[in-house]
């Protein structure tokens, strides 16, 4: 269903070709050195899974080598969405247990010529929570894969495991729909992140203590967003209160907007871009959005990408804008 209303410059012209034709994408300039991109958000349900399937098959499709890596530790499942099998395959319950130590060996090929798979903890009920030693390995393990993007199927919630991944990406990527549940849980998952990173980076600061109270909502200060927490940290300490800002300006992430019916709602990606600017001083970019189709829940039915089961369906095209912008940089 092609969107009424869309603006002009986000407007998609439909090829001619028959819907199951297969398009092979053109390859962009020479890969740049590894990247990871983290698709994560505060709600399920809103297409985290679906994403980063189609986002990582774009991807490998441009003759990049990519990885996707299942990293929803409770619910993995992109497995599935790809139409592979699990059976005897190692994932990520076996590295956390030291039962494999290159991760290499624990990604498999997929379908996608180019696109390999780390399954997520499938063989293991206890690996939901990880502790900070084990993210470290698994990162680093990360950047030392034969691949030029890995992409980490984050997680819906906002756990230190799912925090953490994100934060350690290149590309922090935030998915929501129009809904506003889904709105409010995005928000949220962005200010956990942020007082994550913010705990981190000014740990040895003297105003730590404020940072720390700030993060209840309903301290007695009245600090409700980082944009109070900065003033606090300036009336106490101004040499503090440029460190902030720092830390601020290198927060940066990009925003999905999923399931979008009109184009109202396309609109409300620049809105959400505004709040977070007003809110917590950080840019937003808006990345793009995907439209909802029916296409989608019949990809997912045949446990194929979208992106490959109906390559010329809406959603597509818009999936592959979205890669286009996240290769350009």
């Amino acid at each position: 269903m092609r969107l009424t209303g869309t603006p002009s410059w986000l407007t998609l012209k439909r090829p001619g070709a028959a819907q199951h034709e297969v398009r092979r994408e053109q390859p962009n300039a020479p890969a740049r050195p590894q990247r990871v991109w983290a698709i994560g958000g505060g709600k399920g349900g809103i297409g985290k899974t679906f994403l980063s399937t189609n986002i990582a098959t774009v991807a490998a499709r441009t003759g990049r080598r990519v990885v996707l890596v299942d990293a929803d530790l409770g619910g993995a499942n992109v497995h599935t969405c790809l139409g592979v099998r699990t059976q005897a395959r190692l994932d990520l319950a076996d590295f956390f247990q030291d039962r494999v130590v290159d991760l290499e060996k624990a990604a498999i090929d997929t379908p996608v010529p180019g696109l390999r798979l780390v399954v997520g903890a499938l063989s293991s009920a206890g690996t939901a929570q990880t502790s900070r030693e084990q993210r470290d390995a698994l990162m680093s393990a990360l950047r030392r894969m034969n691949a030029d993007v890995v992409i980490l199927d984050l997680a819906s919630g906002m756990d230190r495991s799912t925090l953490d991944f994100f934060l350690e990406a290149d590309e922090h990527c935030v998915v929501t729909t129009p809904e506003p549940t889904s709105i409010e849980n995005a928000y949220g998952f962005m200010r956990a992140a942020f007082f994550r990173r913010l705990g981190r980076l000014m740990h040895d600061s003297p105003v730590r203590d404020l940072i720390r109270e700030s993060m209840d909502q309903r301290n007695d200060r009245g600090i409700r967003t980082p944009a109070d927490l900065l003033r606090e940290i300036e009336r106490h300490d101004s040499s503090e209160g440029a460190r902030f800002r720092k830390v601020i300006a290198g927060f940066t992430s990009r925003l999905f907007l999923n399931q979008v019916r009109n184009s109202e709602e396309i609109k409300m990606g620049f809105s959400i871009r505004s709040v977070y600017k007003k809110f917590f001083g950080i840019d937003l970019d808006y990345t793009g959005y995907v439209n909802y189709d029916d296409y989608v829940w019949r990809s997912v039915k045949e446990r194929r990408p979208l992106v490959l089961a109906y390559p010329q369906s809406d959603g597509a095209l818009y999936i592959r804008r979205i890669v286009k912008k996240m290769l350009e940089g």
